[in-house]
């Protein structure tokens, strides 16, 4: 019973690092969200199915653990299995890659306060997901599951990104025209 106990305390250990890289990424992106929530933010016109603001916290919340826990799967996948090593290597750079795309979104689309440079990091990074969630799934399906909400998410938001784009576009003064 202990040494299953060890075990498993072990296996959460290793989880720890996705977690962290995971959501470090939700806090260096929300650096470059929360300054531009005020006037910017809440100044562009915007679709009426666009959310309530308190929906997308705990939402990201929930993928972000998605993902670290899909991340987890294929690196314990990868290491139980010498057939599912390549598999899991690049499940898990594809997933390092849309990470960074992740944050590289929000630091354009809030950062830059550029509608039309967030569409442009968007698009890569809907199909990152995509060659993640399916590498993923080489490696250990559950893991290529998890990430399917956080695609379909990413989906909802391209479609909100390029819907505000829309409707702003003819506003070019608006990044420069409102105060940090």
């Amino acid at each position: 019973m202990q040494a299953r106990s060890r075990s498993w305390s072990r296996q959460l250990r290793s989880l720890l690092p996705f977690v962290a890289a995971s959501y470090g990424a939700a806090a260096l992106g929300s650096l470059f969200t929360a300054r531009s929530l005020g006037p910017w933010y809440r100044s562009l016109r915007k679709p009426r199915w666009t959310p309530p603001d308190r929906l997308f916290g705990p939402v990201w919340t929930v993928l972000y653990g998605m993902m670290a826990v899909s991340a987890w799967l294929v690196r314990r996948a990868a290491h139980a299995s010498p057939g599912h090593d390549r598999a899991g290597r690049a499940a898990l750079l594809s997933w390092w890659l849309q990470l960074v795309l992740n944050v590289l979104w929000s630091a354009v689309f809030f950062g830059r306060r550029s509608l039309s440079g967030g569409l442009a990091v968007i698009a890569p990074l809907w199909g990152m997901i995509a060659s993640t969630a399916v590498l993923a799934a080489r490696a250990r399906p559950l893991a290529g599951l998890l990430l399917l909400p956080y695609l379909a998410w990413t989906g909802f938001a391209a479609a909100l990104n390029y819907r505000i784009w829309q409707l702003n576009r003819r506003r070019p003064l608006l990044r420069r025209a409102l105060p940090s």
